[in-house]
């Protein structure tokens, strides 16, 4: 188990193996919005400006809900959602910043790994569902923005400490753990199809 601290540097970016479990402290960026990313690919076409700076951190699909009281944001609950909704917009955005790490569910495909392997980033994937887990290692909520979106696609700064583990599905070497797994899959399958069929066979006799 590596500890990391956030933002890294492409340097730590390219230090983490494959298939590693970390667990990352200090300051990252969050959302789950598809118009949040189309706002962000704005800002890099010069379009609007960025609320906070985004170059060389860490920048993670996931949701959230911080309830805002008199002593600031409170945060409540913290979850991955799909990144592979995200691929057609976050080549861009990863050379564009230099982010040198990003994640949530699922992955990203393979013009995103390119561009991470090209900077020094990489694919953080989160425990679907352990909310609590995730939400229990938030210390504060440094800003929020984009308000006028729903709470889950605001573009929000956390610290956290300990917040994991999360695993190294996409290194910044060009190793993908998803192209790995689906590819086993696939040598797989004909054997699969041909035991049903057989099964099958025996069954109607």
């Amino acid at each position: 188990m590596r500890e990391m601290r956030l933002p890294m540097t492409p340097a730590d970016a390219r230090s983490l193996k494959l298939g590693e479990m970390v667990l990352l402290t200090g300051e990252m960026v969050i959302t789950a919005g598809l118009p949040t990313h189309h706002r962000m690919l704005e800002c890099v076409e010069g379009k609007r400006e960025m609320p906070r700076p985004l170059d060389g951190q860490a920048l993670f699909h996931l949701g959230s809900y911080c309830e805002e009281g008199e002593e600031g944001f409170r945060p409540l609950y913290l979850n991955p959602t799909t990144s592979t909704r995200f691929n057609p917009l976050m080549p861009r955005l990863i050379r564009h910043f230099g982010l040198t790490a990003v994640g949530g569910k699922g992955g990203l495909d393979q013009a995103s790994a390119e561009a991470m392997r090209e900077v020094g980033c990489v694919y953080l994937s989160f425990l679907g569902g352990g909310a609590p887990l995730h939400t229990a290692a938030i210390r504060s909520v440094e800003s929020v923005h984009w308000n006028d979106l729903i709470a889950h696609f605001r573009l929000v700064t956390l610290k956290v400490e300990a917040l994991g583990p999360v695993t190294v599905g996409i290194d910044a070497h060009g190793g993908n753990l998803y192209s790995e797994l689906r590819q086993g899959a696939a040598e797989k399958m004909p054997a699969i199809m041909a035991k049903l069929a057989e099964d099958r066979a025996k069954a109607l006799g």
